[in-house]
């Protein structure tokens, strides 16, 4: 089969691609495919051969030869028997498709969130990225796998059909044969013609995605007060209708150029055809005599049936060549390996982690973010890190989870670099809370435990819900611990404050068997009351367990053993809290700049 090509001149094979299709249908529920040819053959075969050809043939055979009633009849019964057979295969390969449809799309939207998930973090960053995966989905959303399963099994039926139909018009005349040979033609038309649907439609990726997050945006309740607030809707406005308006120019764009395509596929699939038959038909049976009336009407008939499956096989292959470049977006997205790779071996307990001249830049940055970086942290030891926003703090949280890998230098955990282990086995000994924490649309049990509940679970839930201080909001609740967050998906569902979300996640944090705490910011949305009281459940639940806190506030370095101060790239101060304050210089700053805040802020009240 051709191959058709990518704007970058790339080539997409429409076999492979479509083979890959049937394949992953297959595998989900063989059902959908197996259906779409039983229904497809019967159809085809019926229609065009034996409904529009053999049906009439015999019947106008039986007439010419003066046969009997009796004999017609009976030959009538045995095709009205044939007719009932077929539609019943069709009604039940319906059902089959229906249900097997519900099936393959499910396991195959499984299979591209599991991939997603698994996907470096960097991936997110790059809009190229998001656009492959707005394609991948396109598959989904627009039912392509009915689609190409239905075009592959219409082409086999059509052949078959068409194979049976070229067989008895060879039978009559074969300089019938002649008239139908530009159909052939028609197939290279139609892979031009679906190549441009596909550019086309590439083109407007982008514009889909934005338009897509505007309306998105509009619904969401994160956006609400700031939507209704400020200007900022008559600025996405602005985004949704350019996007609309690029659409439209690119529609314009590849109009005329399709319609010339569609104009010559018609000429070469109806007009020759159909003209050039009819001719030769009308001079025999008018003129030579040479045709007698059931054979004028076969030939009539089947030319007809001819010019349909023809013209449905260029439609099919229209169909599989412009499918092949969706498939080929899912096919590149499911086997797109990421740069972060899996290790092999299984990481143990902590025992210590160590940076070593460690940089690193991000993908799409210019500079580094952080510059020959050497630390280590010691199994039980409470470090902090301190610096002001864009420093790289959380930077260089992500680098010893392998959310990236360092551009230079190493990472060493338990002695060895940490790219040997898995990643499964790496980042289960970090207990991790994230300035940009999140919760999600399910139960708060289900939040805090990270999985369905069973009564065992909701206890231990309860427990770290008690220790992040958050217990007795969700005790008043209904359900308690049962009630979904947000009614998004539930209108019983609640919404909770931003230092109630917080201590959520924090709780998320107690729950979990680690070995290694990160705290990124765990009381940025805390007033200082309840920061004091979550930093006291936090000695309490960390005890003899490894800490890191990263903040802002610098209450939690005076907690700390050891304080680690980035500025300007690189690890500028490097001690305990009385030797850094002793040293008088940036830490000292800052403590003695927030320490005089708190002063101002206590004399106010007072």
């Amino acid at each position: 089969m051709a191959r058709v090509y990518q704007k970058d001149h790339k080539r997409v094979p429409v076999t492979k691609n479509i083979l890959f299709a049937v394949k992953l249908g297959w595998e989900a529920d063989k059902r959908l495919f197996l259906g779409y040819l039983a229904s497809m053959i019967a159809d085809e075969v019926f229609s065009l051969y034996v409904q529009n050809i053999l049906f009439l043939r015999v019947l106008l055979g039986i007439i010419d030869a003066e046969g009997s009633f009796n004999e017609y009849i009976k030959n009538l019964v045995i095709f009205l028997a044939l007719s009932l057979v077929l539609k019943g295969v069709n009604w039940y390969t319906t059902y089959l498709r229906q249900t097997a449809t519900k099936n393959v799309l499910k396991q195959v939207n499984n299979k591209i969130f599991r991939k997603a998930v698994s996907l470096d973090v960097a991936c997110y960053e790059d809009p190229a990225f998001y656009d492959k995966y707005q394609r991948a989905t396109d598959v989904l959303a627009w039912g392509l796998f009915d689609s190409a399963c239905a075009a592959v099994t219409a082409m086999i039926a059509s052949v078959i059909a068409l194979m049976l139909v070229i067989g008895t018009v060879f039978t009559v005349d074969p300089a019938y044969l002649i008239f139908l040979s530009p159909l052939i033609l028609v197939f290279p038309v139609e892979n031009f013609k679906a190549k441009l649907v596909y550019k086309r439609d590439k083109e407007m990726t982008t514009n889909n995605r934005v338009k897509a997050y505007i309306q998105r945006t509009v619904f969401l309740k994160d956006f609400s007060k700031d939507m209704r607030t400020s200007n900022v809707f008559s600025a996405l406005m602005i985004r949704f209708r350019d996007a609309i308006d690029s659409n439209v120019e690119i529609l314009r764009s590849y109009g005329m150029k399709l319609f010339l395509f569609s104009a010559v596929s018609t000429l070469f699939s109806e007009f020759i055809p159909i003209i050039g038959t009819y001719a030769l038909a009308g001079y025999q049976f008018v003129f030579t005599g040479t045709l007698t009336v059931s054979a004028f009407s076969v030939v009539i008939s089947s030319i007809n049936s001819v010019q349909q499956a023809t013209l449905r096989m260029a439609n099919n292959f229209e169909g599989m060549s412009r499918f092949a470049f969706y498939f080929q977006n899912m096919r590149e997205f499911l086997d797109f390996e990421s740069n972060v790779k899996d290790g092999e071996e299984i990481c143990g307990d902590f025992e210590s982690l160590e940076f070593r001249n460690v940089s690193f830049k991000y993908p799409s940055a210019e500079g580094c973010t952080l510059e020959n970086v050497s630390f280590r942290i010691d199994k039980g030891e409470t470090l902090a890190l301190v610096g002001v926003n864009g420093a790289g703090k959380s930077t260089l949280v992500k680098l010893f989870l392998r959310f990236y890998d360092v551009t230079e230098g190493e990472i060493i955990l338990n002695g060895k670099n940490i790219r040997a282990y898995t990643l499964a086995s790496l980042r289960s000994i970090f207990g991790a809370v994230f300035q940009d924490y999140t919760n999600f649309a399910i139960s708060v049990y289900e939040n805090i435990i990270c999985h369905e509940c069973d009564g065992e679970d909701k206890l231990r839930a309860e427990t770290a819900l008690k220790q992040s201080g958050v217990w007795d909001k969700i005790a008043s609740l209904p359900e308690k611990g049962d009630t979904v967050l947000t009614r998004e998906f539930d209108k019983d569902g609640v919404g909770l404050s931003g230092g109630e979300n917080q201590k959520l996640s924090v709780a998320r944090l107690f729950a979990k068997d680690f070995s290694f705490a990160v705290l990124d910011e765990p009381s940025s949305a805390l007033d200082p009351v309840a920061e004091y009281k979550m930093y006291e459940s936090l000695i309490n639940v960390t005890a003899g367990k490894t800490v890191l806190y990263i903040s802002h506030r610098l209450s939690s370095a005076v907690l700390s053993d050891r304080i680690l101060v980035l500025d300007g790239k690189r690890i500028a101060e490097d001690g305990t809290h009385e030797e850094l304050m002793q040293k008088g210089g940036i830490y000292s700053e800052m403590f003695t700049l927030q320490a005089s805040s708190y002063k101002g802020e206590t004399e106010v009240q007072e």
